[in-house]
This record gives C-alpha cells, sequence and structure tokens, in this order.
C-alpha cells in the first residue's frame, strides 16, 4: 500500500468522522470557528447570574440552579430536562423549543417569558409568577396548565399574546378548554 493511498484513507476516515458528529449533534454543524455552546450538564449552578446572556442551543440538562438569575437570557432550543431551577428569576427569558420535560419551575419568576413550543411535560410551575407569560403550543401537563390558568394575566410585551390565550383557558373557573377542531 502507497503512502498516498494510506493518507488518503485517513483523510477519508476523519471526514466520515466529522460527519457523523454533525448527524448526531447538528448544532455543532451551524457553529462558526471559534464559537462554543455552553454545557452545563449536571452542574451546580446554584446562585449564578446569568443576567442578559445568550445561551442558546445550549445544555442545562440535570443541573441544580436554585436561586439563579435568567432574566433576559436567551435559552431557546436548549435541553434543560431534569433542572431543578426552583426560585430563579427567569423574567423575560426565551425558552422556545426547548425541551424542559421533568423540570422544577417551582416557585420561579416567569414574568414576560417566551415559553413558546416548549415541550414541559412532567415538570411543576406551583407558586410561578406567570403574569405575562406566553405559553403558546407549550406542551404542558394538564394539572400545570389548569393551575396555571387560575392565576393567568398579563400580556407578553415581545409577543403580543396574553398569559391566558396562551394557555388557551376557558372562560369559566380558570380551567383548560381544548380547542375545537378547525374552529378559530
Amino acid at each position: 500500500m502507497s503512502a498516498y493511498s494510506t493518507k488518503n484513507q485517513i483523510l477519508k476516515a476523519f471526514i466520515g468522522f466529522l460527519l457523523s458528529l454533525m448527524i448526531a449533534s447538528p448544532a455543532l454543524a451551524v457553529l462558526q470557528t471559534g464559537d462554543e455552546v455552553p454545557n452545563y450538564v449536571r452542574a451546580d449552578i446554584t446562585g449564578f447570574d446569568f443576567h442578559g446572556q445568550d445561551l442558546s442551543k445550549s445544555s442545562i440538562a440535570g443541573a441544580v440552579a436554585r436561586d439563579a438569575n435568567f432574566s433576559d437570557v436567551d435559552l431557546h432550543g436548549t435541553v434543560l430536562t431534569l433542572s431543578d431551577l426552583k426560585g430563579s428569576n427567569l423574567q423575560g427569558i426565551d425558552l422556545t423549543d426547548t425541551l424542559a420535560d421533568r423540570v422544577n419551575f417551582q416557585k420561579t419568576d416567569l414574568r414576560n417569558a417566551v415559553l413558546t413550543n416548549m415541550i414541559a411535560s412532567g415538570s411543576s410551575f406551583a407558586g410561578s409568577i406567570i403574569e405575562g407569560a406566553d405559553f403558546t403550543f407549550a406542551v404542558l401537563d394538564s394539572d400545570d396548565q389548569i393551575n396555571l390558568c387560575k392565576k393567568a394575566e398579563g400580556i407578553n410585551p415581545k409577543t403580543g399574546i396574553s398569559t391566558r390565550e396562551s394557555l388557551e383557558c376557558s372562560d369559566q373557573g380558570g380551567g383548560y378548554k381544548p380547542p375545537m377542531p378547525g374552529v378559530k
């Protein structure tokens, strides 16, 4: 085997490896040289101040982030699965398109947050403040949705959507009213 064909095989293997990484992690495919995706998987970031940062497409899965400041943070497209955010400031946060299943949102401040298309099944929002939050197309447990409707008020300043409308709350008793097919 010649040196040229050995180098060619090594180069092909390396390119194949890089392509497999891009397929396995689409976030790597769009990064530019020098860019990094923040990673706080299973980290203890209790009390950290992230105010105003761009943490989009990062992973905070399994992290303990109690009493942290995530106000005005861009977290769209992140993974928050199994995180504990109890008591954190999430005012104005962008959680669009996030995977937030089984997250502890208890006693968080979600005023004016954007939570559109968020998957939050198995999560708890007990004691959270949601004035002006936009939950449009968010996947929530029915009990959470009913309880959030009981205190839903305000209009999100970024999206212009009312909290009650985004949660699809009924006008009687604050419960959930599923939309009728084909009716707007």
